[in-house]
């Protein structure tokens, strides 16, 4: 039976927690000491907002554990990628991960920088990745033989409803062109799974749910203190867990239950242990219906009347059109009109106060 780790947390506690959780979920079963790990850091937005990427504290209380439990130093590192609209080089910085890899002295690896991407030929019955690459899919030729730590956070997503450990490889192992499969996402991330399952030694995820991010996300959210950290070795029942705590039915979210249906991992909540704490009635009541002008936009060109132009759109030299009304809509619209405000409530809370110690 799959099993996950719910605890709740303080700020004064949350490192401990992080470890107390990591040996709840058998951690050391499933990921090796021989194998280098990559720790994947999720940066969903280059500004500091809460719930959108992996918290200091979640990252500080992964690799303390790791240290503690006698893992190598010189085996672990950061990894991240980038995206057309987000830059991780500055998120890294803005949400204080650079300061905690290099307080333990741990690499940090931008995986579109001077890393060698390899041609590779899933053994898995691909969904849609081999026709929506042709020319074949390419991953980071150092994810190869590396176990992996997802770092997700706990929010919901205008295309999956809920986004976790799952999506969380969305990024790593796909290059900038990944924007072309948001049609068929939910069969990507199963996709991705089956991929994961052949490249790595080990994987495990660790989910921080000290604040929880509802609405439109993975951006432009209304955080929640929630005060709940979770862990796994299994990617779809971490999700179908966090999915459930959220007010999903996890089986009624596609690449939950595609992923179930396949044997990547278990999407029914009654068929996974929940160790550590009693969430049979926690239910956040959070709200994925909710878009933006810009989500809007995006489904009508993804699935609805603007379909026909998606290659056009999309796929084309006029393609950076999209990437520039994103970066007006998020980064100089939403974020100083509606999202400084809730930062600045944030901050005042005392997760923001946590924040602002690292």
């Amino acid at each position: 039976m799959s099993k996950v780790a719910v605890l709740k947390t303080s700020p004064e506690t949350v490192l401990d927690d992080f470890a107390k959780l990591m040996r709840l979920a058998d951690y050391g079963q499933t990921i090796p000491k021989t194998s280098e790990i990559a720790l994947k850091i999720n940066i969903s937005w280059h500004f500091w907002y809460p719930a959108t990427s992996t918290t200091p504290w979640q990252l500080e209380g992964v690799i303390k554990t790791l240290l503690e439990d006698g893992y190598e130093k010189d085996k672990i590192y950061g990894a991240h990628n980038r995206t057309v609209v987000v830059s991780a080089k500055r998120g890294e910085v803005a949400n204080k991960h650079k300061p905690v890899l290099e307080k333990y002295g741990i690499r940090n690896i931008h995986l579109y920088e001077g890393e060698e991407w390899v041609r590779y030929e899933p053994k898995a019955k691909m969904l849609v990745l081999d026709s929506i690459f042709p020319e074949g899919i390419h991953i980071p030729k150092r994810l190869i033989g590396s176990s992996i730590i997802h770092l997700p956070t706990m929010k919901t997503h205008v295309f999956t409803t809920m986004t976790g450990a799952m999506k969380n490889a969305f990024g790593g192992l796909l290059h900038e062109r990944r924007h072309w499969t948001h049609s068929v996402i939910h069969e990507t991330l199963v996709d991705l799974l089956n991929i994961q399952k052949e490249i790595h030694p080990g994987i495990f995820a660790v989910m921080d749910g000290t604040f929880a991010g509802d609405g439109p996300g993975p951006r432009c959210m209304r955080p929640h203190v929630k005060d709940y950290i979770l862990a796994s070795a299994d990617q779809v029942a971490i999700d179908a867990i966090a999915a459930k705590m959220m007010g999903f039915d996890p089986l009624k979210l596609d690449f939950i239950r595609i992923a179930h249906e396949h044997g990547l991992g278990c999407g029914d909540p009654k068929e996974i242990e929940v160790v550590g704490e009693d969430i049979s009635g926690v239910n956040f009541h959070f709200d994925a219906a909710s878009n933006t002008f810009a989500s809007r936009g995006q489904k009508a060109i993804y699935w609805g009347p603007l379909k026909p132009l998606e290659k056009l759109l999309l796929r084309t030299v006029i393609t950076p059109w999209s990437y520039v009304a994103s970066i007006l809509y998020h980064d100089v619209y939403w974020y100083n009109v509606i999202g400084r405000k809730r930062v600045k409530e944030a901050l005042r809370t005392k997760w923001g106060k946590l924040f602002l110690s690292y």
